[in-house]
């Protein structure tokens, strides 16, 4: 059962190809008339974008448990395409239908911290967008076309499917929030920074400021400046091409110690500091807003409150309700283990079966070496290749070879200018298209690389942006397999997932998690002998999870 929202506020049924089920029903009061739906028959809901009708569906109490977001599809498909970042909103893809010249997407309005008026449903959508009821069938239906014209039609449905859940439990965790304590969050702040200061930064990060012109030698330097900090070092005899932390660490002057601990002092006062509290704590909540769609790997981002980047001493305010628990679970060596099933690697794969995939691929190849197993997996997905990668890599590349083979002909790929895709169709952008990072850096163990950025790029894309579908689908799983209990998803964090529940229901709740861990794994690989398991931790705090 199909119902299209459309723009006016009508609902329409439509058939599965996208065609009208007799005419659209005027309703009076949409959130009343879409709960009434949902009750009846659950449809999958078919609408122009999810975060800018569902937010104010919550708002009313009301939630529904399908949609296919056609902003989101339109991006998958432009991407599948080869046309990454082309305008993807409902104008947009009817200008596309209509052959008119495509309009930019407007841009939506900055993340407002809660407490801030609301506004009602549609309010997003300018009037001036000259779109018919009819453009929005019309759009759903080219899209199942397109969709049914992808290489692997059944896995992209899976995407548009995930990437629509994704949207409705981005959403969803948005409005619920997740448990904070203000006052253990400003005790956490004065015990780190000092007591806050009527202006400019807290007495820890002035203390620190000294201690690092004084190993410069020097008066004036803002180390929160990296070209300052840059050039005083190569007035010390020494070259760097950053201030990332990664590069800091291998150099040996008395300034990077203080330096490292003020880089990481100065992300909290500015990114989680008092007046982040002020604005972003509620009622003891903090309501992140989650975006998809603009990360071209398919991870998620935040438009407010830095969720994703919250430090581990700051998740010591992260704290369950009385009676309630965290059940936190986090995949383990989860990109390793999609390039076991990607790939096709028997061999590889009956690592990836074990609990440790490192500690067996060491048994297995390394002479028990797991330091150096990591090394090498990681060297190949991130493309490492010099120092002590290069004999690991070597081992890799003989006693695994289909796997080294996979990532080795996606940088090929990507080298030459072409596109390469996840398991499910996620397509990287071109080369000359608009390019955003695919994810994280990569881990401490491996330096990337000069040159050839963009075969690097490709090499982990198809590994990286698979992982991210792993992790959407399990998502998806878990937010059907908690219906109808008291758990909430309140939090997510690349393939890091937490739940908050009643005390008596957590070991149910991770046992769950378990379960749809597994299933997500059999819903993208079938029957593959890689093991996707979580580390699973149920805690009163979320700095106390494993």
């Amino acid at each position: 059962m199909l119902v299209a929202v459309l723009p006016d506020g009508r609902l329409q049924d439509l058939h599965a190809d996208g065609g009208p089920v007799g005419p659209p029903h005027p309703v009076a009061d949409l959130p009343a008339a879409v709960a009434a739906r949902e009750a009846a028959d659950q449809p999958r809901w078919v609408w122009p974008a999810t975060a800018d009708i569902y937010p104010a569906l919550l708002r009313a109490g009301v939630r529904v448990a399908r949609c296919h977001d056609l902003e989101l599809t339109e991006a998958l498909l432009l991407g599948h395409a080869g046309r990454w970042g082309e305008p993807r909103g409902l104008a947009a893809a009817t200008a596309r239908l209509r052959g008119l010249p495509v309009p930019p997407d407007r841009p939506r309005p900055e993340a407002e911290p809660p407490g801030f008026a609301q506004g009602a449903l549609f309010d997003a959508l300018p009037a001036s967008i000259p779109v018919a009821a009819g453009d929005v069938l019309a759009l759903y239906a080219d899209q199942q076309r397109r969709l049914a014209a992808t290489e692997h039609p059944g896995r992209f449905r899976m995407l548009v499917a995930a990437e629509s859940a994704g949207a409705l439990i981005a959403a969803e965790m948005g409005h619920t929030g997740l448990p904070w304590r203000a006052d253990v969050h400003d005790e956490l702040l004065r015990e780190l920074l000092g007591p806050p200061q009527p202006v400019g930064p807290p007495r820890r990060l002035v203390e620190l400021t000294a201690e690092i012109n004084a190993a410069f030698g020097t008066h004036g330097l803002h180390p929160d400046l990296p070209a300052e900090v840059v050039r005083a070092f190569a007035r010390a005899g020494i070259q760097i091409p950053n201030t990332r932390r990664w590069v800091l660490r291998q150099v040996d002057h008395p300034a990077v110690t203080p330096l490292l601990l003020y880089k990481e002092l100065y992300r909290i006062w500015t990114a989680h500091g008092w007046n982040w509290l002020d604005s972003w704590v509620r009622d003891g909540r903090f309501h992140p807003e989650y975006s998809l769609g603009n990360v071209v790997s398919g991870r998620w981002g935040a438009r407010g409150g830095g969720a994703l980047q919250v430090p581990k001493v700051i998740r010591r305010a992260v704290l369950a309700d009385p009676g309630w628990r965290f059940v936190v679970a986090d995949a383990g060596q989860l990109e390793p283990r999609v390039m076991a099933a990607v790939s096709g690697d028997t061999r590889l794969a009956r690592a990836a079966a074990e609990g440790d995939l490192y500690a067996a691929l060491a048994t297995d190849s390394f002479d028990g070496d797991r330091a150096k197993a990591k090394v090498a997996l990681i060297g190949a997905m991130y493309g490492q290749t010099g120092g002590d990668a290069i004999p690991a890599l070597a081992v890799l590349r003989r006693h695994y070879p289909i796997a080294f083979e996979y990532v080795e002909t996606a940088a090929r790929v990507g080298e030459s200018g072409g596109l390469v895709r996840s398991w499910l169709g996620r397509t990287c952008p071109p080369p000359a298209g608009a390019r955003r990072d695919a994810g994280l850096d990569p881990p401490d163990e491996v330096a990337p690389p000069p040159g050839r950025a963009r075969g690097r790029f490709t090499r982990n894309f198809v590994i990286q942006a698979t992982a991210a579908e792993w992790a959407l689908v399990l998502l998806a799983t878990l937010r059907t397999a908690l219906a109808g209990t008291r758990a909430e998803l309140v939090f997510f964090v690349h393939d890091e997932v937490v739940v908050h529940c009643p005390a008596d229901q957590a070991e149910e709740v991770a046992e769950r998690i378990r379960e749809c861990a597994a299933r997500a794994g059999r819903m993208l690989f079938g029957d593959s002998e890689v093991r996707f398991p979580v580390d699973v931790s149920v805690v009163g705090c979320y700095a106390d999870a494993k």
